[in-house]
């Protein structure tokens, strides 16, 4: 089928070749002209995959209309805070006859409503003009796909049926794909893991070992989970693919932008700093603020969250956030059971 690829940084770029990779008509739309001829004359994403070459089948274009033209799928790879413009132009441009399914890659929250990815869409898309929303997430940094290393994702939809029709698009040798129903679940997962992955960047800076990530990622795995559940997934979501497996691969990796960013917090730079020096969106310190709010509103205790957004948005130091971390009032460590019925 035709696939429309809106969004041509790293991972739009990788999961448009895992497509062309599958025979699948790959449509690549990006706002960087220079960028997108470089794309079709060297097959080569030079800024954000400059070591991988693309099929040559891979087209890539400045003209939105172009790449959505007839195209049975759309896959959103673009920043949180461009999701709802980039809906706008599909009411825009989409015809009622063709009702592709929807899927994003997204990882975040919108700032200032707090919405999910697929809240967001469901808000601005008029409902006659597709067929379905999915949301495909879960461990998989865009260069390992890129080199085709062994990978394991979820796609999620209210419509199962939809979510094993991105599943066969999208599944191979190397990228396999599972489905789930549980939109909220995985939506949450994903964006809040990147607030913990600048918990375990700052950590690692500071020099500390690994016990230190071990608690991290556990009470950063408890923590989301706590509003997941709140906010009504499933809290088997959390211990699946797009909870525990993308939290893990983010809180590890030096691909991830999250954990670099982190390592610059704890170097003390400002945000502005910081997405200065990344060159990329950081959803982590974005989603800080939203899921912090969220938190207060749903009286959810998030003690790595708020630690790190008191040192993002109100400049308490670092040995100051760790302290209060460190030294809050004792807790008793629940079991799942336990932990669902305090819910």
């Amino acid at each position: 089928m035709k696939v429309a690829v809106l969004g041509a940084g790293s991972w739009g770029t990788a999961l448009a070749k895992v497509l062309a990779e599958n025979d699948h008509e790959v449509y690549l739309w990006g706002r960087n002209a220079s960028q997108i001829q470089q794309i079709n004359e060297t097959k080569i994403n030079q800024k954000y995959l400059p070591d991988t070459v693309l099929p040559e089948s891979i087209m890539a274009t400045t003209d939105l209309a172009t790449a959505l033209h007839e195209a049975r799928m759309i896959l959103i790879v673009v920043p949180t805070s461009a999701i709802r413009q980039t809906m706008e132009n599909l009411n825009d441009l989409l015809v009622n006859e063709s009702q592709p399914i929807i899927v994003h890659a997204t990882k975040g929250l919108e700032q200032e409503t707090k919405l999910r990815i697929s809240e967001v869409m469901e808000e601005v898309l008029k409902p006659e003009l597709y067929e379905a929303l999915a949301v495909l997430s879960g461990p998989s940094h865009a260069e390992e796909v890129a080199r085709q290393d062994i990978t394991t994702v979820t796609v999620a939809s209210h419509s199962l049926t939809a979510a094993q029709i991105v599943q066969d698009v999208f599944m191979n040798r190397y990228f396999r794909v599972y489905t789930n129903t549980d939109v909220i679940g995985v939506e949450l997962g994903a964006a809040l893991k990147n607030i913990i992955a600048l918990g375990a960047g700052l950590i690692e800076e500071l020099g500390y070992g690994d016990n230190a990530k071990a608690a991290l990622i556990t009470r950063g795995l408890a923590e989301i989970s706590r509003l997941g559940v709140r906010m009504g997934a499933d809290p088997l979501t959390f211990i699946g693919l797009s909870g525990v497996g993308d939290l893990i691969v983010t809180c590890t990796s030096p691909h991830s932008r999250n954990w670099r960013a982190g390592r610059l917090i704890a170097q003390g730079l400002a945000r502005e700093e910081i997405f200065e020096n990344v060159q990329m969106v950081v959803e982590g310190i974005l989603t800080c603020k939203a899921a912090y709010e969220l938190a207060k509103e749903h009286e959810i205790e998030m003690p790595i969250t708020e630690a790190l957004y008191h040192r993002l948005y109100e400049n308490a130091s670092v040995a100051e956030s760790l302290e209060a971390l460190m030294m809050r009032e004792g807790k008793q460590e629940v079991s799942l059971q336990k932990h669902l019925e305090q819910e």
